[in-house]
């Protein structure tokens, strides 16, 4: 029995018992089922990773700290053949893993090493000691470097084996690994190890060291061992491994991991799974949920830096990335988790001065473009969550990033500032209210950044500091003043440009189709100057403005989404799309939405449709760039729920969703309920019911279904109609300057 989805005449009560029932009716399902954790695993090239997601593939827990896997870039359990033979087969717990082994008979097996790699972690010390005659082992591990440039961080180990090694020893060698700015035997000619009978201890640019274990091949040659982890000590780790995975049968933390993917996530959003249901869709969609969820790490209870009663978190991994439209589902999906990553991170401002922009190892680090963890606590702040978090000091780090100018870090990666934290360009931000192109790099991202940021400090200064609110709003209309109306490009007039720091635009063969490689010393990063210009959502109605006006604003809007158009060679990061509007990468998640602040919602499904039909896949090659923690996994989700969150703002565009009905737990305990009728005639929005009246607004507010739940009913068809009759989405941000 289905009620049909546009009886508007449902009754309040007879919708919580349909609920209800289908809730108990599919409460035990597996919706792991549904999971690909291969998407991602390839990029436009078959059988090459570049321009892929970058995903991880292995055993994990939702926002667990052990992930479990091969050292590559898992729904709780691994399985996979090395070159020589042997299997092995791996499950997580939230601190710990259990692996299995399964040799060949015959000769002797080995597990081969991982080769070296100038641009991963390094190891640089650590112990190792065998205990219980071999049948365990512990220690630590101290290593260095990584995508943010961190400072050493160490983890500590104990492991065990079901069953006790014929022999065991300890081993020690030179370290002839090339590892950056540490010194190295590269050239010092072949390293034999010295052994040992059960401890190693190898400091700072010392040997390397290690253990071997054997069994011999004539017994049973399945060969199981646990593993648990802590950045606090060796007891910790064997308490985590001792709680949490406390049988030696894998399958048994398997189910366990499933149980906690479907109990936590899965069973959160139920779609329906009958003869009709698109299955390519339904696994998308779970596959999206599982890919969010990875990172980042909650290390509550693990800090080993200082000690306090916050939440601690880590694998940030960035805001640049999430900020966009992740946390705004973290938000309404996993409330209690999201309070805890907030307070979280305002712990790390107490403690070290600045929040991150980019984490992991313990250390802040790389800033790609502007302070946005303030972004993500402004969304948060004014969609009304306040739980256990102390706003007072939220402000007041928010605040920092504003006004504090952080150290020079002399990063190889760009010598010019800090990409450590804070805002690396500020100093240009308070003398000139923009970033100029002779004193730093990424100009014009960075003002586009910096304005938002400062949007987000106004919004939540007006409770919590209102003398403020005027003048960081006054700010946030910095990207204005390196808005050029004389650049032209393909017959539009008016773009974001250089701008020096003496106030003149430099406008020596500035063509804003290029970026000169959009990376760290670029005038833009990951997009060129044609993108950004539409990147300003605190101030759409200036920004069209400047445009020219709606119709003029539209036209090229449309030419972002016309093939063969990009110029820029974006290396991976632009692997397979023709278009200026590249979904690959992040500043760009927003724009196929924004017809709607012209009032031509119809077209915005048009651009969002065709973009999440062409790039987002059930395959190998199933996101269009990289997954960074999430956030390409978190567009496609928004898409197929039919709405887009406008970050910083409590506001929502309504789309098209893919789903007839989709039944989602929100805000801990409410149900959000999206229905649609003719999604087989077509995907265009004919008429929207919210909360069972007819909506004439392509927008809603998150107090309006968001906070207690509700229904939002989609009348689809093939017709792309004027539904939309409303007022056009806000722009609290309109400033003159």
């Amino acid at each position: 029995m289905r009620l049909s989805p546009c009886d508007s005449q449902i009754r309040p009560w007879l919708l919580l018992t349909f609920v209800t029932w289908t809730l108990a009716v599919e409460q035990q399902a597996d919706y792991s089922q549904y999971v690909n954790v291969f998407i991602g695993s390839e990029g436009p090239f078959p059988g090459q990773g570049f321009g892929g997601g970058d995903i991880f593939v292995g055993g994990a827990r939702p926002f667990g700290v052990a992930k479990i896997g091969n050292d590559t870039a898992g729904v709780g359990y691994y399985n996979t053949k090395l070159q020589n033979g042997v299997e092995v087969e791996l499950s997580a717990s939230r601190h710990a893993g259990i692996m299995q082994y399964s040799f060949p008979k015959g000769d002797k097996h080995y597990l081969p090493g991982s080769p070296s790699d100038a641009n991963s972690q390094a190891y640089i010390g650590g112990e190792i000691k065998i205990v219980d005659d071999g049948a365990a082992y512990n220690g630590y591990g101290t290593y260095v470097g990584g995508w943010n440039n961190g400072a050493p961080f160490t983890v500590y180990f104990y492991g065990e084996f079901s069953d006790p090694p014929k022999s065991a020893r300890t081993f020690r060698g030179k370290n002839t690994d090339p590892m950056r700015q540490y010194q190295t035997y590269a050239s010092g000619g072949t390293s034999h190890p010295t052994y040992g009978n059960d401890s190693e201890v190898s400091g700072p640019m010392n040997d390397r060291i290690g253990a071997i274990f054997s069994w011999d091949s004539g017994s049973d040659m399945r060969i199981r061992s646990r593993v648990g982890i802590s950045f606090i000590s060796t007891g910790k780790a064997r308490s985590f491994l001792k709680s949490e995975i406390p049988s030696w049968d894998l399958n048994d933390t398997v189910k366990s991991a499933v149980d906690e993917w479907n109990q936590d996530v899965f069973r959160k959003i139920q779609v329906p799974l009958d003869n009709d249901a698109n299955i390519t869709n339904v696994r998308l969609l779970y596959s999206s949920l599982y890919f969010i969820h990875l990172m980042p790490s909650d290390r509550t209870g693990e800090n080993p830096l200082w000690d306090s009663d916050e939440p601690s978190w880590d694998d940030f991994y960035t805001m640049w990335d999430i900020f966009r439209c992740t946390v705004s589902f973290y938000h309404i999906f996993q409330p209690t988790y999201y309070e805890s990553m907030i307070r979280g991170l305002i712990d790390i401002w107490r403690y070290q001065g600045f929040l991150p922009d980019g984490r992991s190892g313990n250390w802040n680090g790389l800033v790609q473009g502007g302070s946005d963890a303030d972004n993500m606590l402004a969304d948060a702040y004014v969609k009304g969550m306040r739980g256990a978090i102390n706003w007072t000091d939220g402000y007041a780090a928010m605040k920092t990033d504003a006004e504090v100018i952080p150290y020079n870090t002399y990063d190889p990666t760009d010598f010019s500032a800090s990409t450590k934290e804070g805002r690396g360009a500020l100093g240009d931000w308070l003398e000139l209210g923009y970033v100029s192109q002779d004193r730093n790099t990424r100009c014009i991202s960075r003002t586009v950044e910096y304005s938002l940021n400062d949007f987000a400090l106004s919004q939540v200064a007006a409770i919590e500091m209102p003398s403020d609110q005027q003048k960081y709003l006054n700010r946030s209309a910095g990207w204005q003043k390196i808005w050029n109306p004389d650049v032209e490009s393909l017959n539009f007039t008016g773009f974001l440009a250089p701008k020096f720091s003496n106030g003149t635009f430099n406008n020596t063969e500035y063509d804003p189709r290029y970026c000169d490689g959009c990376e760290w010393h670029s005038i833009t990063y990951e997009g060129i100057p044609w993108e950004y210009s539409f990147v300003i959502p605190h101030d759409m109605e200036t920004l069209i403005g400047f445009m020219g006006g709606p119709d003029t604003f539209e036209s090229r809007l449309d030419i972002m989404f016309k093939p063969n158009m990009s110029v820029q060679d974006l290396d991976m990061n632009g692997a397979g799309i023709t278009t200026l509007m590249n979904i690959g990468n992040e500043p760009d998640f927003a724009t196929p939405y924004l017809y709607n602040y012209i009032n031509k919602q119809a077209k915005s499904v048009e651009k969002s449709r065709t973009l999440g039909y062409q790039y987002f896949k059930d395959a190998a090659y199933g996101v269009p760039g990289n997954s960074d923690a999430g956030a390409m996994n978190t567009w496609i989700l928004w898409q197929m729920l039919g709405i887009y969150p406008v970050v910083t703002q409590p506001v929502y565009l309504i789309s098209s969703p893919w789903f007839p009905d989709l039944n989602m737990t929100i805000n801990g305990n409410q149900t959000l309920r999206i229905m649609a009728t003719g999604l087989d005639e077509g995907y265009y929005v004919q008429k929207v019911k919210i909360n069972g009246q007819t909506w004439s607004k392509n927008w809603f507010e998150h107090e309006d279904i968001m906070t207690q739940g509700g229904t939002i009913e989609f009348e689809l068809g093939s017709e792309m109609m004027a539904w939309e009759t409303g007022s056009v989405p806000p722009s609290p941000g309109h400033v003159k300057v």
